[in-house]
């Protein structure tokens, strides 16, 4: 083996350690989901790995280089509305972030964009599932919904309605698992769907986010079933200023 194989090598083995510490390795476990009621069995998470961060608008950026087929004014209709990266500018041929954004989480992405962005980084989005269980986590406990004030914060995000804006992803706490920004920054997509309809109408074409779980069945907790609400209405073409993703495998 030669010098430049041996430098390939160890590149390659850098860049995986990279794309490993990027994401958090949840060994898994049960919760009870909010359309669950409270004596129903607990539903297993088996173990995975998720981003530590969302997807942020550099990222995504790097991806439509090698990915032209997503580029804004190239993505088909079906798969996205015509608001898709609304927030981008246009820069020579195509359109990128604003400079002062670029570590914003990339937001106005359809389902479809998400997915194939994931994709292209051998893994997928997070299932429902998945997502409830990591985002339940307090900054201190595995299951926070019975921490003092935890809900409140979340209240608080959305009363707000996203009139403070966006901004670098990492400027809040981790929660217990590692894992950052998982309320009261952006909602986020799952790769599932029909996995908590309210009504079983128009099943096929509806995707699901949840930008702030706390695995709840209490009915009282309004945070929760406002968060049920969001998902029920969004269709996998949807983009939303406040709409982004994270990825996971297993």
């Amino acid at each position: 083996m030669n010098i430049k194989h041996i430098f390939l090598l160890g590149s390659l083995y850098l860049c995986t350690q990279a794309l490993a510490a990027d994401m958090v390795r949840i060994e898994g476990g049960s919760y009870r989901p909010l359309y669950l009621k409270p004596n129903t069995p607990l539903i297993k998470v088996s173990a995975y790995q998720i981003d530590k961060y969302p997807v942020t608008n550099a990222e995504f950026a790097a991806f439509l280089k090698t990915h032209p087929q997503w580029q804004k004014g190239k993505i088909s209709s079906k798969q996205a509305e015509s608001s898709y990266l609304q927030h981008w500018v246009k820069n020579g041929g195509s359109y990128a972030p604003k400079a002062a954004e670029r570590q914003h989480p990339v937001t106005n992405v359809s389902w479809f964009a998400a997915n194939a962005y994931c994709e292209a980084q051998g893994k997928r989005l997070p299932t429902i599932d998945e997502w409830e269980f990591a985002g339940q986590a307090s900054a201190t406990q595995a299951n926070g919904a019975s921490e003092p004030g935890y809900n409140r914060t979340i209240l608080d995000w959305y009363a707000d309605g996203g009139r403070k804006g966006l901004r670098n992803i990492g400027q809040s706490k981790p929660n217990y698992w590692g894992i950052y920004d998982m309320h009261g920054l952006i909602w986020e997509w799952t790769e599932d769907f029909n996995s908590s309809l309210l009504t079983s109408g128009n099943s096929s074409s509806q995707m699901f986010c949840s930008g702030a779980a706390v695995g709840s069945s209490d009915p009282s907790n309004y945070a929760a079933f406002l968060r049920y609400g969001i998902r029920t209405s969004l269709q996998s073409k949807y983009v939303l200023n406040n709409l982004g993703f994270r990825c996971a495998k297993k």
